[in-house]
């Protein structure tokens, strides 16, 4: 190939790499090169279609071979340089950076511009290797090219500050070549700026004295930068604060550095740089504080001056702030950054510094990071003075041997030195060795005079010395004097300067000043703080003692200062404001909760302010705290006695006695609490239990007097407890006193009431010896007045009680004297003084009134003041009730019901009753707004009778409140107490002359005794009196009656008639005499009597009574009509039960069971909160509606939540209904027939019904848990059951046929049980035992063949005909019982007998329909069908099994949504078309129908599973196995696992 050919071929390159065209030009390069290998533009062009291929070795191999030809040729390098630049090369700066300084060489000499913009890029690279003195020198040579150029100032100015850019992160290099080249930069910069002055020359001046200083040796650059800048800016501050910082740092302010610090302080007062100068001159003024104001101050301005942080720890250490000094040094060094050269010396000073600091902290963590501190230093092992500073650390961490050796190497090398005998004095002060501390010290002192610290401890050596120097301190307060003189900030010598003079020298005054001047220099020193407040308080100086505490509390942050938190908080204890003690003691216990006697300062404090539960709270915790603090203990036991927590207390007593049995706190605090249990039972009239509390009272107050007889307060107790015994009935009081309390030898003594009262007189008079007390005065005539009134009751001698009497008259005008005004003593003496023995009866109007502080004020407007000033005083309440029955008000027995409410009280309850009764005896106002509130809405009868109770036990002999109890506990129906109350005022009416209420009283008797049955007692008393009256004849009639005297009744009767006035009465008295001919089976002498009594004006009883006769006879008509009748007469709410009742009996006996529910129904929507209207639908649905068993068991509930009295009937109904609608306990674990019944047992043990029902849920349950294939758990009960229900039914007074009935059912009951569990023999043994009782008994001796026949069947052998014949028999003998069928066809079934089973099965469908048995009905067509579907299961060829299934089904279907029947429908259809899709379908019907029995969807999922399988339908066999999982039916899934195996 020719030249030409060679440039065609390069310009056919050159053209392909302009068109972007890059592989083609690297061939047309490459046909080159293979004629000429070393064309210099062929390689060229390689390089650049190489690099734009993205191959950049490829690139840099072509552009490096093309520089090897032609080295000083552009092309080459250039693309080199292109190649370089590009983003995706790495690790080439320094090929680079060669490219860049051999591109400068080729074109120095020619394109001046290219040359720059290659000379930026070089400066560029090397800046961004932080190559500093590269980029000056680099760029040095710009800037010289430039000049030579002959460029404009301006120009060159820029490139001057372009240079200061690129230098400024130099500083950190420590280059002294590229400093210069730095500061050189900035010097061309301010020269070369235009204008001058102005903001921009201005702003470079800062930044050029800025560099300056970070460079220390140009110090005499940077003093005239800043004053060649001050010339020029004069108003300008910066220059003025550089300047500052730069002294503070040298460590020496000259004359001309104070002169910049007040030239820039008054030109900025704010400066930071100038504060920190005015500081420092403090400090070498010795004025402390001031310096560390200013260069704190300073420093929040400017807080990188390590120099100003060192100044502010040495001026913190000068006045004992070690702790700010040690945080002042850690700044410092922290601003130092890395020390080097003149900064080195500066950190070495500041970790000295800190070192000593940290030893005045004086504790082993502080000495620790001294001595980490130390080994900082740099050459510390050549300083003496650092070496005992060591020591001193090192004998603050404990480590002696160490300090001690230090010590000795400097005794010997530095024997002159000070600090080498104070630290040997340290350690001999450590050890007590205080002789050889003694020479220590002096020797220091004798070096160093002026060292405070050396005369405080030589001061200190001498204090605790010796037995000599204890005694005389003279030379110790020489050393605390001079050492105060040179330091008056040392604290501690002022605290111990105090001491001398509190316990040396006794000047209170002086030593308080010494204590408050040591305080106010160490804000920490608790000992002088609470000395100064103490001697304060001595000095009576409260103000001084306060302004401390209150500055101390002022500064201290939360969890500190406790010391002044407590003294405060227990000065405002001593001065009664309790809120702000509260306050500061809480304050106290944050800085130490652990503080026991804190905890019960603040009780003490919670207390005085009335906060019982936290005091209580805080005394218990100082007691947890503090197991010993017995105050503690005590005061959370008064706390407790205050809120009434009376039995609490007493434990906490106790428990303080078995500790300190002499405690006598503690044996006043039991004795209190017993007395005030004492009292509450009182208040409750439990007389009985408040007499045992006031022998544990006068027990633990005797103990007291034992041990401190000289405390009047004591006695004065056991004179209240004596006394409270006055309302006791004597017949109850008998207490214990201890001999010692009665002067006499014996252990313990028996005390009556009167004599127990005289003892409570003695204990009065004995606390008035000891202190003479108003209130003292007034108890002891009270109790005089009680002796007088006990007397009285009694019957004693009038003169005692005259004299007793008078003794309270002047007792209490005693009291009134000594303070009159006191209304309880006024109303005291009113009391006595309107007694009849004193009768003066104008002193007691006196002292009435005086006593309610008004003139003539009227009795209820007393009573309203009284009420107003305390709305829960039950007497006034009492008086305001006299006042309304007074005036006759419709008030009167809601104020007395109100008196009974606040407390008991015999006025209040009395009144209460006599009320109750009163509106009870009037029958005409029961549908009154007034009866309904008064009566029925306030519960009045219970509560009258209770608040009777009551009474009668304090008033044994008010006849009248007996027969108002008796009364009342008749409306109760508690026979037995109205018995007894009518025998008691019967009793007590005997020898009284009003013989007409003493008769009355004895009919009462015996109406009560006839209604307990004790009818012969009845008749005793009975004719123990006159009978005259119509009330007396009727009742002595009646018990003849139930005594079965039916011709003495009669006779009774028809003397009560002849004396009857009204023509009820006598209507009553023919209805009577009807029963009585009833009774004697004279039907129709019955009917013509109750006839005559509805001829005229017929009544309700009569008319109930017919129709009752009518039911008893099966006489619909009768029965009918008479009710018909009745309901004409009768209407509204009352009788509206027996209404209800006598109608649903009607429709019973007409056959109509619907019409029975829902004649209930109707009556129950008229009166829903009638529970006795509920109770009686729950007991006759499962009789006669048992469809709606549920609902019955609802009603049942009902009846419970209206009314608890029919709770036991209620749960007795709820479970009968639930057995009846199928529930069971695997349903419902908590609501079950099981679980109620055990309910109503519990609450009526002798209801023989109760049992039975039990006996049938035990079957049930039994039944439902063997059709789960669980094991029974209520077994083994039936013979058990069998003689509770005979045992209660013997007790019983129940009618004679239910009893037998009853036993009965029961009886065949077990015998059923015991046969299903399999107990055959012990079945049988029960029937024969049965049959010899009732030998014609056509239930039993069926049991007895189904026995027998089950023990055949279980021989598996096939029965004889005539054993069949037998038991078809049997079952005829019993033709109406569809269970009877139903078994025989069982039987016939096990024979394969199926015609036989099927027609039985007919049988028994067909007397279920006759009885309207709902129940037998569809349990015998399910059993057809099973029956059926059995045939069909087993292959038989007969179109009638199929259709009968169907047809049984069916008609189950029409009865009840039945899934048992859908079940066998489904299986039916299972047997017909395994396949079918309506197989699955009617399965999946019974499978997943929410609320099916688990029992009968177990079998339709097991045959659904072998459907599904025969399908091999496997998505819907995991949707089934899912449910049984669900369900837990392992059956199915052992199933799926065989099937899925065998496939």
């Amino acid at each position: 190939m020719s030249n030409k050919e060679v440039k065609a071929v390069l310009k056919s390159a050159r053209e392909a790499i302009r068109n972007k065209e890059y592989k083609e030009a690297l061939k047309h390069c490459k046909a080159v090169l293979k004629q000429e290998k070393n064309n210099y533009n062929a390689w060229v062009f390689i390089g650049l279609a190489a690099a734009e291929l993205d191959q950049p070795d490829q690139a840099k191999g072509a552009y490096k071979k093309a520089i090897e030809l032609e080295p000083n040729q552009l092309l080459a390098w250039q693309g080199l340089a292109n190649l370089y630049e590009k983003p995706n090369q790495t690790d080439v700066k320094g090929d680079l950076a060669d490219v860049y300084r051999k591109l400068l060489e080729l074109y120095e000499s020619g394109d001046k511009q290219k040359w720059y913009d290659v000379c930026n890029k070089l400066v560029d690279l090397y800046h961004q290797e932080k190559k500093y003195l590269k980029v000056a020198e680099t760029w040095q040579k710009l800037i010289q090219m430039k000049q030579e150029e002959g460029a404009e100032k301006a120009e060159l100015h820029q490139l001057w500050k372009k240079m200061i850019q690129l230098l400024k992160d130099s500083t950190q290099t420590q280059d002294n070549k590229t400093e210069q080249s730095l500061l050189t930069a900035f010097e061309h910069a301010v020269n070369s700026a235009d204008p001058v002055p102005g903001e921009d020359h201005q702003n470079l001046y800062k930044d050029f004295i800025q560099c300056l200083s970070k460079f220390p040796h140009e110090s005499a650059r940077l003093e005239k930068a800043c004053n060649d800048m001050m010339a020029l800016y004069p108003s300008a501050s910066y220059p003025l604060e550089v300047l500052c910082l730069h002294f503070v740092q040298s460590g020496t302010l000259s004359e001309e550095a104070l002169q910049y610090i007040s030239k820039l302080l008054e030109m900025d007062a704010s400066s930071g740089p100038g504060i920190i100068g005015f500081g420092v001159k403090c400090l070498q003024e010795k004025k402390y504080k001031e310096a560390i104001n200013s260069l704190t101050e300073g420093l929040q301005k400017t807080s990188q001056c390590p120099a100003a942080w060192h100044y502010l720890a040495e001026a913190q250490m000068k006045i004992h702030k070690h702790r700010d000094a040690v945080q002042s040094c850690n700044q410092a060094l922290e601003a130092l950054g890395t020390p080097e050269g003149p900064s080195l010396q500066w950190k070495n000073l500041i970790l000295r510094l800190k070192a000593e600091a940290l030893i005045k902290i004086a504790d082993a963590d502080a000495a620790e990071e001294a001595i980490k501190a130390l080994e900082q230093i740099v050459d510390a092992s050549s300083d003496p003075v650092v070496l005992a500073v060591r020591g001193q650390a090192y004998l603050n961490k404990g480590l002696l041997d160490q300090a001690s050796k230090i010590s000795q190497e400097l005794l010997l090398s530095h024997p002159d030195l000070a600090e080498s005998h104070a630290l040997e004095g340290f350690i001999h002060y450590s050890q007590k060795n205080y002789e050889q501390a003694e020479r220590s010290f002096l020797n220091a002192i004798e070096r160093k005079a002026e060292t405070a610290e050396y005369h405080q401890y030589l001061g200190l050596t001498y204090w605790f010395m010796s037995d000599e120097t204890k005694k005389d301190k003279g030379k110790a307060l020489t050393q605390f004097l001079k050492a105060a003189k040179l330091d008056s900030y040392l604290g501690s010598v002022f605290c111990y300067l105090g001491n001398y003079y509190r316990d040396v020298a006794g000047d209170k005054s002086r030593a308080r000043g010494c204590y408050k001047k040591a305080f106010e220099l160490d804000g920490t020193d608790e000992e002088s703080g609470t000395a100064a407040v103490d001697l304060s308080v001595e000095l009576g100086d409260m103000d001084t003692a306060l302004s401390i505490l209150n500055e101390v509390t002022q500064k201290a942050s939360p969890g500190t200062a406790k010391w002044a938190w407590l003294h405060r908080g227990l000065y405002y204890l001593r001065t009664d404001q309790p809120s702000k003690a509260v306050a500061d003691l809480q304050a106290a216990l944050r800085a130490d909760p652990k503080d026991s006697n804190c905890w019960e300062s603040l009780g003490e404090a919670y207390l005085s302010r009335g906060s019982y539960a936290t005091a209580l709270k805080s005394f218990r915790r100082a007691s947890e705290l503090n197991p010993g603090l017995v105050y503690s203990i005590y005061r959370a036991a008064a706390i407790e006695q205050i809120l009434g927590k009376y039995e609490n207390a007493i434990a906490t007593y106790k428990e303080i006695l078995k500790k300190t049995e002499d405690y006598v706190p503690a044996l006043k605090g039991l004795g209190e609490c017993y007395l005030m249990l004492s009292r509450a039972a009182l208040d409750d009239y439990l007389d009985r239990k408040a007499v045992d509390y006031i022998e544990l009272a006068l027990e633990f107050f005797t103990r007291a007097t034992k041990h401190r007889p000289d405390v009047s307060c004591l006695w004065k107790l056991l004179g209240d407890t004596c006394t409270s015994v006055h309302v006791i009935s004597p017949t109850k009081v008998n207490v214990q006193v201890q001999g010692s309390l009665l002067g006499k030898n014996a252990d313990k003594q028996m005390l009556e009431k009167s004599e127990l009262l005289i003892l409570g007189g003695r204990c009065y008079g004995r606390a008035l010896k000891l202190m003479a007390l108003p209130s003292i005065w007034c108890d002891l005539g009270i109790n005089y007045y009680r002796q007088a009134e006990h007397l009285t009751a009694v019957g004693t001698d009038t003169n005692e009680i005259s004299e007793l009497l008078e003794k309270s008259l002047q007792c209490i005008k005693k009291a009134v004297r000594l303070d009159s005004k006191n209304h309880l003593y006024w109303n005291a003496l009113g009391v006595v003084a309107s007694c009849s023995a004193i009768g003066n009866y104008a002193l007691a109007q006196h002292s009435f009134i005086k006593s309610v502080q008004a003139e003539q004020i009227q009795a209820h407007e007393a009573f309203k003041i009284a009420q107003s000033l305390d709305p829960s005083y039950l007497l006034c309440w009492i008086g305001q009730a006299f006042v309304a029955e007074k005036v006759g008000s419709y008030d009167t027995m809601d104020l007395f019901r109100h008196t009974t409410e606040l407390g008991m009280h015999t006025e209040g309850a009395k009144g209460y009753a006599h009320w109750v009764c009163s509106t009870l005896q009037d029958k005409s106002n029961r549908n009154t707004e007034l009866y309904r509130y008064n009566i029925v809405e306030m519960n009045a009868i219970p509560a009258a009778q209770v608040v009777l109770t009551k009474y009668t036990e304090r008033n044994p002999d008010d006849a009248s409140a007996f027969t108002m109890l008796g009364y009342l506990s008749e409306y109760l129906h508690l026979k037995r107490q109205a018995a007894d109350a009518y025998e008691r005022a019967a009793a007590l009416l005997k020898d009284s002359e009003d013989t007409e209420k003493y008769y009355t009283a004895m009919q009462n008797y015996g109406r009560s005794l006839c209604a307990l049955g004790q009818c012969d007692k009845a008749i005793e008393v009975y004719t123990s009196t006159p009978l005259t009256e119509f009330d007396g004849i009727v009742g002595k009639a009646l018990a003849y009656f139930k005594k079965g005297l039916l011709q003495e009744s009669t006779k009774a009767y028809e003397k009560a008639l002849s004396v009857a006035e009204s023509e009820q009465d006598k209507a009553h008295i023919l209805t009577a005499l009807a029963i009585i001919e009833y009774k004697q089976n004279k039907v129709d002498a019955a009917k013509t009597l109750l006839f005559k009594c509805s001829l005229k004006e017929p009544s309700t009883e009569s008319l109930k009574a017919l129709c009752t006769l009518g039911l008893v006879k099966q006489d619909a008509t009768l029965a009918t009509a008479a009710l018909k009748e009745l309901l004409k007469h009768e209407k509204g709410d009352d009788g509206i039960y027996e209404r209800c009742l006598i109608a649903s009996a009607v429709y019973a006996l007409q056959g109509k069971n619907v019409a029975v529910q829902r004649e209930i129904s109707r009556v129950i929507h008229r009166n829903p909160d009638n529970p006795a209207l509920w109770s009686l639908l729950s007991r006759l649905v499962p009789l006669y509606a048992s469809r709606k068993a549920k609902g019955g068991a609802r009603a049942g509930n009902i009846t419970h939540v209206l009314d608890l009295n029919h709770g036991k009937e209620a749960l007795l109904n709820i479970a009968v209904n639930q057995l009846a609608a199928g529930c069971h306990m695997l349903e419902d674990k908590k609501n079950n027939p099981l679980k109620n019944i055990q309910k109503a047992i519990h609450l009526c043990p002798d209801n023989p019904a109760a049992w039975a029902v039990l006996m049938a849920a035990c079957h049930a349950e039994n039944t439902i848990v063997c059709l789960n294939n669980t094991q029974p758990k209520q077994t083994d009960l039936e013979m058990t059951l069998v003689s509770t229900i005979s045992a209660k039914t013997g007790e019983s007074n129940l009618p004679r046929n239910y009893i037998q009935t009853l036993e009965d059912w029961c009886l065949c009951q077990a015998i059923t049980s015991l046969e299903e569990a399999g107990k055959l023999s012990e079945a049988e043994a029960l029937c024969t035992k049965g049959l010899k009782s009732y030998p014609d008994h056509p239930a039993l001796f069926l049991l007895l063949r189904q026995v027998q026949c089950q023990q055949l069947l279980q021989s598996h052998k096939e029965l004889p005909d005539n054993v069949l014949e037998e038991l078809r028999k049997t079952v005829m003998a019993s033709s109406t019982s569809v269970a009877a069928w139903q078994w025989l066809a069982k039987v016939y079934q096990s024979q394969r007998m199926m015609v036989g089973a099927e027609m039985c099965y007919r049988k028994s469908l067909q007397l279920a329909s006759q009885q309207g048995s709902w129940h037998g009905k569809l349990s015998s067509l399910l059993r057809l069908a099973m029956l059926a579907l059995e045939v069909c299961m087993a292959n038989v060829s007969n179109d009638h099994w199929p259709s009968l299934v169907h047809e049984a089904t069916t008609e189950a279907l029409k009865l009840t949504p039945c899934p048992l029947a859908t079940l066998l429908q489904a299986l039916l259809q299972y047997n017909r078309k395994m396949g079918a899709r309506e197989t699955r379908r009617m399965l999946e019907r019974v499978v997943y129908q929410p609320g099916n029995p688990e029992t009968i969807v177990s079998v339709a999922r097991w045959y659904l599973l072998r459907h599904l399988h025969a399908k091999d339908d496997y998505e819907l066999i995991d949707v089934l196995i899912e449910n049984a999982k669900a369900n837990g039916d392992v059956r199915v899934l052992e199933l799926n696992e065989k099937l899925s195996s065998s496939a």
